[in-house]
């Protein structure tokens, strides 16, 4: 199966698909820029699609309505999508395609990319797509790490690294017959219908799969709002009657202080996602628009397990009870066992559309699950005598910033290969609009790095994101007995 042709062979045509800076996309002429876009990037020399062989197209696309027709074109064509998500440094997308062995690069126009835009051999331009397309060498199966017929086999349509690509962001690879599911599963939570109007702030890169995907395949009307002023997203909402936010803490928070205090009668369903949702920020959106934010649970592996759409004002910071098509435990980390209801335990889930491999290194899903049957999320959370779920944090050390995932390592890694730095040690920050921001704590030699220098190399090779907001000199880290970095 290809779900794209379920995209559009329902879709009522001239229904509107999106919305972008006020001009209307039907779902009839986004279906043709669809094909013609498939067809300028085979023509341009897209590998084609083969028994033993999927070609991994990596997308390099700002938001908006050119990002989703390229996406969809590049499946379309019969090849597997690789979001390049903006923020990743030169070196961290050089990585990526080397770890995945794309086989081609779309790049938009108006993605930075210089040293791309230098190369003179293996790419063709791609005008009346406004992006060039980058044929890269293929490589053998040992440099790889899995083999192609193997990846064939799942007839994958996605690919989606969580974070940079260090050792600790895997690769989840999705078939087409599983992102249909999960779609499915997360739109039992959501209800979109053609009736909706959806109000798009994040970034396609991280949450194109699900999201984007889901709006289409049910008809409704995604507006695209560029700009992550309040203003501007309030008055793209009611100049359309858009119906449902789909949005993370940040721009609930932005809204909720949004000044002019007019109302939003057409808004049904306001969901937080991409990070844990302060209650301030619940209690204060709940109070200047009348809906409550209906926290989610989202994750690449699984998809929208949870969305507390039936108690989001009674209980703004829980994930929700799992409806029938989830099965949910809380397990003690260390031991396995199921822990008492309302005592704290690792979060593991069973769900239709679960992950089909990760790629890096190779894992098919039922290598993957526990007992087969099982996904550990690596979060902790807590279930109370309703059967709601609570996250209270991670197995794990990685920081959530703005709903973009930093892990420490990866940051600490940067740090060392600076002349002056003997050690560093990253971690979370809390912050009341990014949920999280990294810092550092750092051994230096002599003579000591400036805090300047600290901060320019880490920008050099990392997301900003991920760069260290403050710089701690210390004389020594804490480590355990084993040798390792103790964190915070």
């Amino acid at each position: 199966m290809n779900i794209v042709d379920l995209v559009f062979e329902p879709c009522a045509r001239e229904t509107v698909a999106l919305v972008s800076d006020g001009v209307p996309l039907t779902y009839g002429e986004l279906a043709e820029a669809v094909e013609r876009a498939a067809g300028a990037l085979s023509k341009a020399g897209l590998p084609k699609r083969s028994a033993g062989f999927v070609p991994r197209v990596g997308l390099a696309c700002p938001n908006g309505p050119a990002h989703i027709i390229l996406a969809l074109a590049v499946l379309r064509a019969g090849a597997c999508l690789v979001p390049m998500p903006g923020e990743l440094a030169t070196p961290e997308r050089e990585a990526l395609i080397r770890t995945v062995g794309v086989h081609a690069l779309v790049l938009a126009d108006a993605m930075p990319w210089p040293e791309r835009r230098a190369q003179r051999e293996r790419k063709v331009e791609l005008p009346e797509l406004n992006a060039t397309l980058f044929l890269e060498p293929q490589r053998s199966a040992l440099e790889l790490g899995f083999d192609e017929a193997a990846f064939e086999a799942l007839d994958p349509a996605f690919i989606r690294f969580s974070s940079g690509t260090t050792g600790q962001a895997k690769g989840v690879v999705l078939s087409h017959a599983s992102l249909l599911a999960r779609i499915e599963t997360g739109n039992r939570r959501m209800g979109i219908t053609p009736q909706d109007k959806v109000v798009w702030i994040l970034p396609m890169a991280h949450h194109f799969a699900v999201s984007i995907m889901l709006y289409l395949l049910k008809g409704a009307t995604t507006l695209l709002v560029q700009s992550h002023l309040a203003e501007d997203m309030l008055d793209a909402a009611l100049r359309h009657g858009g119906t449902v936010l789909y949005g993370a803490p940040f721009h609930h928070a932005l809204l909720a202080r949004e000044p002019s205090g007019r109302p939003w009668p057409t808004l049904r369903l306001a969901v937080s996602t991409a990070a844990a949702l302060p209650l301030a920020t619940a209690l204060a959106f709940d109070a200047r628009y009348g809906v409550p934010l209906s926290q989610g649970f989202g994750i690449i592996e699984v998809g929208l397990p949870l969305l507390n759409t039936a108690t989001p004002r009674e209980k703004p910071q829980s994930v929700g009870r799992p409806l029938d098509d989830i099965a949910l435990a809380l397990r003690d980390p260390d031991t396995g066992e199921e822990v008492p209801e309302g005592e704290v335990g690792e979060l593991f889930l069973q769900a239709e559309g679960m992950l089909d491999a990760y790629l890096n290194p190779w894992r098919l899903r039922q290598d993957v699950l526990l007992d087969g049957r099982w996904f550990r999320t690596g979060d902790i959370a807590r279930r109370d005598a309703d059967g709601c779920v609570q996250l209270v944090g991670r197995t794990k050390s990685v920081i959530n910033v703005a709903g973009m995932k930093c892990f420490p390592e990866e940051v600490e890694a940067v740090l060392q290969t600076h002349p002056g730095v003997r050690a560093a040690c990253v971690s979370g920050r809390e912050h009341p609009h990014y949920g999280a921001v990294p810092v550092a704590d750092v051994v230096t030699g002599e003579p000591q790095p400036s805090v300047a220098s600290l901060a320019e190399h880490c920008r050099n090779a990392l997301a900003r994101y991920k760069v260290p907001v403050e710089f701690h000199f210390v004389r020594d880290l804490p480590r355990t007995s084993s040798g390792k970095i103790r964190r915070r």
